[in-house]
């Protein structure tokens, strides 16, 4: 599951961001941001109109992440997703 397939609110826990191209300068950008493996993460919300921007929380910060970009965070299979 990809952090764009999260529903809203539920908590998922990162395994990896993926690289689109060989140095992809986004998925370095998100590790750079905090997007791990093993921090939590959460879609608060998502835009009108298809849902873009995404409102994501990681730890205490929020980022607003187009899908593509949300697209490159892997979560855990089997993480214990929980409604919060």
């Amino acid at each position: 599951m990809t952090l764009n397939d999260l529903p809203r609110r539920t908590t998922g826990i990162v395994d990896c961001v993926q690289e689109m191209q060989p140095g992809d300068h986004i998925a370095r950008r998100l590790r750079e941001l905090g997007f791990v493996a093993g921090e939590p993460v959460q879609v608060m919300a998502g835009g009108p109109f298809g849902g873009d921007p995404l409102l994501v929380q990681v730890g205490f910060t929020r980022f607003a992440l187009r899908k593509a970009e949300a697209a490159r965070v892997r979560l855990r299979a089997g993480n214990g997703q929980e409604a919060a």
